[in-house]
């Protein structure tokens, strides 16, 4: 059985750098294999997605992600997460270093085990820009709005946390925006209080 929470190669040079217990949970980016939506709003983004290249491609990489995504939809989700969380002691999850949150209903599954788990910070990279801003969100929880998916246009630049994508490093800092692409964890409130975080396809 895969794990449910575990450390990508930036999760876990991320938690190294900071000496943290940080995780990270996923699911098939964009689409199911068997074509269910789990971006429902990615635009442009589909074609390029880290998540869907390199090891993401690996038939047992790709059957834990549906493995997860499949164990998400069970009423016992909250319970089996809030486990893990525990075995693992982790103290910030990054909920989905691969899809989205791909129902109202699920988004809340996560509401809810934040607040179970108040000592624990969760943050998401997400395109469900009007799902989010429609909710009360957790103290504990953290939201970085992609803009690169079909809801960009909700994103507020100036108040709404938010990542813009750069072809080089040096363009980051020259447009204002703080450099997350080796540590993740600078794109949240808790590490950074820039709104604007800047990400490279490359180092």
């Amino acid at each position: 059985m895969p794990s449910l929470l575990v450390q990508n190669t930036k999760i876990k040079r991320t938690a190294l750098s900071n000496s943290i217990k940080l995780f990270n949970f996923g699911i098939p980016a964009f689409q199911t294999r068997s074509g269910k939506r789990t971006c429902p709003n990615a635009g442009p983004c589909r074609n390029w997605c880290f998540a869907r290249t390199k090891l993401y491609k690996m038939s047992k990489v790709q059957d834990a992600y549906e493995y997860r995504y499949e164990i998400s939809k069970k009423d016992y989700f909250n319970s089996i997460i809030s486990y893990e969380i525990q075995r693992v002691k982790a103290k910030y999850i990054r909920v989905h270093d691969s899809g989205d949150y791909y129902s109202d209903k699920y988004m809340l599954k996560w509401f809810e085990i934040a607040n179970e788990h108040p000592n624990v910070n969760f943050y998401s990279y997400t395109n469900m820009i009007s799902m989010v801003k429609k909710k009360q969100i957790p103290e504990n929880f953290d939201f970085i709005f992609s803009d690169s998916g079909t809801e960009k246009k909700l994103i507020n630049k100036s108040n709404d946390r938010h990542t813009k994508i750069f072809n080089n490093r040096s363009d980051i800092t020259i447009h204002g925006y703080v450099d997350a692409t080796d540590n993740d964890l600078l794109a949240t409130k808790w590490f950074n209080k820039n709104n604007k975080i800047g990400l490279t396809f490359k180092k």
